[in-house]
């Protein structure tokens, strides 16, 4: 059986759906996780889908994957511009890292338009709603040789 990718998510996407519509559209962080198992069993890929509001637990998942994982796919959220810690996290991994937004950041705020986890990401995908994660699902199949 190949190793999974870890699909991971950041704080308050438990909220996706309900949270700020506007900015972050009306499905809910179970339909991306049904869409991606969807997509990842067509690409012939499996997948561990988290989500946590606590920075220790999302480190603890990218460390597990270093050994179980393939590749992973981060929506590191509000950590993005501040956690230094889940991005000597990724430095630790040897696979290919996606970062996905589902907004744009470069458009919103001042504070988000910097990204400690792209400066490991292989590919930053953003502005695309939830089709994002599909996008790097997509993206990852073909850099392990999927597709």
């Amino acid at each position: 059986m190949p190793k999974p990718i870890y699909i991971l998510n950041g704080p308050n996407l438990n909220l996706l759906g309900l949270r700020q519509p506007e900015v972050y559209g009306k499905a809910t962080l179970e339909d991306v996780a049904e869409g991606c198992a969807s997509l990842a069993a067509e690409l012939g890929l499996t997948m561990r889908f988290h989500q946590s509001n606590h920075e220790g637990q999302i480190i603890d998942w990218i460390h597990q994957a270093r050994s179980e994982g393939a590749g992973i796919i981060l929506n590191p959220a509000a950590y993005s511009h501040t956690s230094i810690a889940i991005l000597d996290a990724l430095n630790a991994f040897d696979g290919p890292v996606l970062e996905v937004h589902i907004s744009n950041i470069h458009r919103r705020e001042a504070f988000r338009y910097h990204s400690y986890v792209s400066q490991r990401a292989d590919g930053v995908i953003a502005g695309f709603g939830t089709d994002g994660y599909l996008l790097a699902l997509r993206r990852m199949a073909t850099l392990l040789g999927h597709s």
